[in-house]
């Protein structure tokens, strides 16, 4: 199916998701939040795709909402804003419960909602050129995908607070600095790093990702004792699984494994 403001690519066992509307700064509207949904649904029923990358065409990754389009919207449609609110926290919730590895491939500007979206994957790999920021404090918005939630958790809250009041934009490098960004590597090298990354990722079980993202992401929340009661309760039952006896039986034989995810 041919998308107006999405790419999508297959590159081996690796959905590559690209947000497409350059002469917008990839900025996020309607028609994109809509095409978004229905790729990610596609991306993760999917069992020949293991990793999804979200990536943009362009110069930027995305510099957030599209302000023009939201304020057309509202002079047509004084709910306009709530449509366009309601499908971006559709989105946002999606992507914070997909089961699937997500490597965020930032090639350019990557500013509010961008860094909201960055900040769903589980991996961050960033062009020496990208610049990122939360800028909502610059339009008089507040955010509403994570900005000021996730952020603070991300790299602690004063420098989360200094981000979110100042609407100032830094470097990659700084934001690998403060945790944020695992590599930042040049701008002609992004693609081939993060396929390399993706088709490493590809290799593992595809049960063992989904169970690790999910103890990860759930034990953040949890105590530490009832975490790791989790953890463990979870290895009890993978012991049941196929690729549990894969991996054991492919260790034995000196073998590549041969995962199904189940």
């Amino acid at each position: 199916m041919e998308y107006q403001t999405i790419i999508d690519e297959r590159k081996n066992q690796t959905a590559w998701i690209y947000l497409n509307r350059p002469e917008n700064m990839n900025s996020i509207s309607i028609t994109l939040l809509n095409e978004l949904s229905e790729i990610l649904q596609e991306a993760e029923r999917d069992e020949s795709v293991r990793v999804i990358v979200l990536s943009g065409k362009g110069k930027a990754f995305c510099a957030g909402a599209d302000l023009k389009e939201l304020l057309v919207d509202l002079e047509k449609e004084p709910d306009g804003q709530k449509r366009f609110l309601d499908l971006a926290g559709e989105i946002f919730e999606k992507l914070n419960n997909l089961n699937k590895p997500i490597i965020a491939a930032l090639n350019g500007i990557t500013l509010a909602g961008g860094l909201e979206i960055a900040m769903t994957a589980d991996i961050i790999i960033a062009s020496e050129k990208a610049k990122i920021g939360d800028a909502h404090a610059n339009f008089g918005v507040l955010p509403g995908g994570g900005g000021a939630v996730r952020l603070p958790r991300k790299i602690g809250l004063n420098r989360a607070k200094y981000l979110l009041f100042t609407g100032d934009f830094i470097s990659a490098s700084e934001m690998k600095e403060y945790g944020l960004v695992n590599e930042v590597v040049p701008a002609d090298d992004l693609e081939r790093v993060v396929q390399e990354i993706a088709d490493k990722i590809s290799t593992k079980s595809p049960l063992v990702l989904r169970e690790m993202k999910r103890l990860a992401t759930d034990g953040q929340e949890q105590p530490l004792d009832i975490a790791l009661r989790q953890e463990l309760l979870a290895l009890k039952n993978h012991t049941q699984s196929h690729d549990f006896q894969e991996g054991l039986a492919a260790f034995a034989e000196k073998r590549t494994p041969n995962f199904k995810g189940y």
